[in-house]
């Protein structure tokens, strides 16, 4: 990642929607067991809108692997995007193989700076794995980061000890991580949209 320098005299007039692996692999209940949230997408579909009608900077990432037998690898259907972002252009397209969306490709923390982009708003999937890992990074380089907590979703978890933690216990955790931690104000798309 680049050194990047962020202006945050003053509030960005252009936030940037970040959508993070909306990706069609996460419908497959078989494999990833009990979700939570499922007004999620249609929550993000009312980000999506609005950041279209307002012409803001719209940017998607997406996850992929180069193992052939994952979910994620490029030549699998459960790789793409689900159906409401299939024809969306987006400003940026950032394709990554690890939980940040600031280790991919392009660079989005180089992206971001270099349109003098210093608020980010984040939604997607998993609220406790790339969502929140990315908006701890978001924090960290100094980003005035949102996350739409109801325009994500998880799934229940289980650790090696056996105790498995729900998807509800996973997003409040999430949630107080960020907001606890100051690494990002965690927020309703109601709030935000209203907001904007």
């Amino acid at each position: 990642m680049n050194e990047i320098n962020i202006d945050q005299s003053a509030p960005s007039a252009h936030p940037a929607l970040v959508m993070i692996d909306v990706q069609q692999t996460f419908d497959c209940a078989e494999h990833w067991g009990r979700r939570n949230n499922p007004e999620a997408e249609m929550n993000m579909q009312r980000l999506l809108a609005c950041w279209q009608e307002r012409g803001l900077p719209i940017v998607i990432v997406t996850h992929t692997s180069k193992l052939i037998d994952s979910t994620f690898h490029p030549q699998h259907e459960t790789s793409k995007l689900k159906p409401f972002l299939a024809h969306v252009v987006p400003s940026v397209r950032i394709t990554k193989t690890v939980n940040s969306s600031f280790y991919g490709t392009p660079d989005l923390a180089s992206w971001l700076a270099g349109r003098n982009i210093s608020h980010i708003v984040l939604c997607g999937i998993q609220t406790n794995m790339c969502v929140e890992t990315t908006a701890r990074m978001a924090g960290n380089l100094g980003f005035n980061t949102q996350v739409a907590i109801d325009a994500c979703h998880t799934f229940d978890l289980a650790g090696d000890d056996g105790l498995k933690i729900s998807a509800e216990q996973l997003t409040q955790v999430s949630a107080t991580n960020l907001s606890g931690g100051g690494f990002a104000s965690v927020e309703s798309t109601a709030s935000i949209i209203g907001r904007l």
